[in-house]
C-alpha cells in the first residue's frame, strides 16, 4: 500500500510563492509517474503537473507552465510543486497522486488527502 503525505500548502498573496511538498511511503508496482491535481471552489478536480519518475519528463496544464515547476527526489521518495506568481485562481485544494504518466485522474492509482492553497488579491 502506498501512502501521500502532502504538506507546504497556505495563505499566499497574489504574486507569492509556495512549495508543495508530497512524501511517499510503501512500493507502488505500477506507477511510473507522480502528479498534482487541484479543485477549486465549485469546480471539478482537474490535473495541474506531472512528472515522470525515470527520465523526469514533465507535463503541465497551460495554466501554470512558467509558473509552477514540478520535481522529484527519487532518494527521498518526495516530489515537489514549485509554485510561482501565484493567482488568486489558483485557489485550490491541491492532491498529490501516484500513477501512469497521464493527465487522466483515473489512472492515478493512489492519492493524498490535499492541502489548501489560499492565494489573496
Amino acid at each position: 500500500q502506498v501512502q501521500l503525505v502532502e504538506s507546504g500548502g497556505g495563505l499566499v498573496q497574489a504574486g507569492g510563492s509556495l512549495r508543495l511538498s508530497c512524501a511517499a511511503s510503501g512500493r507502488a508496482v505500477r506507477s511510473d509517474a507522480m502528479g498534482w491535481f487541484r479543485r477549486a471552489p465549485g469546480k471539478e478536480r482537474e490535473f495541474v503537473a506531472a512528472v515522470k519518475l525515470i527520465g523526469g519528463y514533465t507535463n503541465y496544464v497551460t495554466s501554470v507552465k512558467g509558473r509552477f515547476t514540478i520535481s522529484r527526489d527519487n532518494a527521498k521518495n518526495t516530489v515537489y510543486l514549485q509554485m510561482n506568481s501565484l493567482k488568486p485562481e489558483d485557489t485550490a485544494v491541491y492532491y498529490c497522486a501516484a500513477g501512469r504518466w497521464a493527465t487522466v485522474q483515473a489512472l492515478y492509482d493512489y492519492w493524498g488527502q490535499g492541502t489548501q492553497v489560499t492565494v489573496s488579491s
